[in-house]
């Protein structure tokens, strides 16, 4: 690099004066100011310069969700200010046109808080209220309903499909425009649902019967996608691992709720329930190890919570075998949480070498 460069000229500051921190860096590579190995060398410079006592423990899977008080404070206003507008709208120009002009609110809204402060909750939070108010505009349009509420109507899947689709453009165009990694989950989960829509209109009767393997269709598809953005991106420092975050977020639900759903409104015991909700999260627990992704055991267990819920109504306060599966449940994520890495360290060198070699390694 040049003398001028700012980069060095940063490096030639004295530490007590300047920290980088990671997500500095993070921003740093994704602009393209530095690469990801010059990154990578400045976190190992660092590293090596920091006594061990005080160095923190290593997560790969950190992603930027709130900055400051600051990004609180602006979201509790958009809520307020995003709800007043949807009410005093939908008076005025009915359920449709409210969501239209939210939708076009929030994307006003983004090109201060997401294009200019770059606040990270408030950008998480316009994304998903523009994504999810184009979707209902576009369904109210379609089967207009009295209150907030959008069924299938006379329409078989129809509103749902042209929604899901106008829905995954409009993200798209988002994100071109504002670069919130949420913005690729919100609008593959569009995708997802206009899937569903068409199940509904080729075979409305066999519909119900067919969701279920749909979604876990669907799910294994987003899953493969987010494994494509983490694969690319292994060390974990630009933009493609926070997409990979949200699309696994998004793909844990789809996969979990078709085979747990089953098992909670179908018939058998109680026992058999809830010992093989308890398999299905020991697998998902290490197909997260594997990968690296604890949003994989979040998104799944926030789904559980309700299964073992419903478990308990049918079983009664008196029943033992739901509490303590739970009980079990809980203990392995602690376990979990505790051996991450050895269980890591454990698992990698049992996988086939080029798959592992794609994989985060730091353990």
């Amino acid at each position: 690099m040049a003398g001028g460069d700012p980069v060095v000229n940063q490096l030639s500051t004295p530490p007590e004066m300047l920290a980088i921190s990671p997500d500095v860096l993070h921003a740093a590579v994704a602009n393209g100011l530095v690469t990801a190995d010059q990154a990578q060398g400045l976190r190992d410079l660092e590293r090596a310069r920091t006594p061990a006592l005080e160095a923190e423990p290593h997560d790969d899977e950190k992603f930027r969700f709130i900055s400051g008080f600051s990004d609180i404070f602006v979201t509790i206003g958009l809520g307020l200010f995003l709800g007043a507008l949807g009410y005093f709208s939908g008076d005025m120009i009915g359920n449709a046109g409210m969501f239209a002009v939210v939708a076009v609110a929030s994307w006003l809204l983004a090109e201060y808080f997401t294009r200019k402060q770059r606040m990270a909750l408030p950008s998480i939070v316009l994304l998903l209220v523009y994504a999810g108010t184009v979707f209902s505009a576009v369904a109210e349009a379609f089967n207009p309903s009295p209150g907030f509420g959008m069924g299938l109507g006379n329409h078989g899947g129809l509103p749902i499909v042209v929604a899901g689709l106008v829905t995954a453009g409009a993200t798209a165009l988002h994100y071109r425009r504002f670069r919130v990694p949420v913005t690729i989950a919100a609008g593959v989960g569009a995708l997802v649902a206009s899937a569903v829509g068409v199940l509904f209109m080729v075979t409305p009767d066999f519909a119900i019967q067919a969701a279920k393997p749909l979604l876990l269709a669907c799910g294994l598809a987003v899953f493969t996608l987010a494994m494509r953005f983490d694969l690319s991106d292994p060390q974990r420092q630009t933009r493609r691992t926070d997409i990979a975050f949200w699309l696994h977020m998004l793909a844990a639900p789809l996969i979990v709720h078709p085979l747990v759903s089953g098992l909670v409104g179908e018939g058998g015991s109680d026992m058999v329930s809830a010992w093989s909700i308890l398999a299905i999260f020991i697998a998902l627990a290490l197909v997260a190890l594997v990968v690296d992704r604890r949003a994989i055991l979040v998104s799944g267990l926030s789904y559980a919570g309700f299964a073992f819920g419903a478990l308990v109504v049918k079983a009664g306060l008196s029943d033992s075998v739901v509490p303590l599966t739970m009980l079990v449940l809980g203990a392995l994520v602690l376990l979990l949480s505790a051996g991450w890495h050895t269980l890591r360290r454990t698992l990698l060198p049992l996988l086939p070498g080029a798959l592992a070699r794609r994989l985060p390694a730091h353990t």
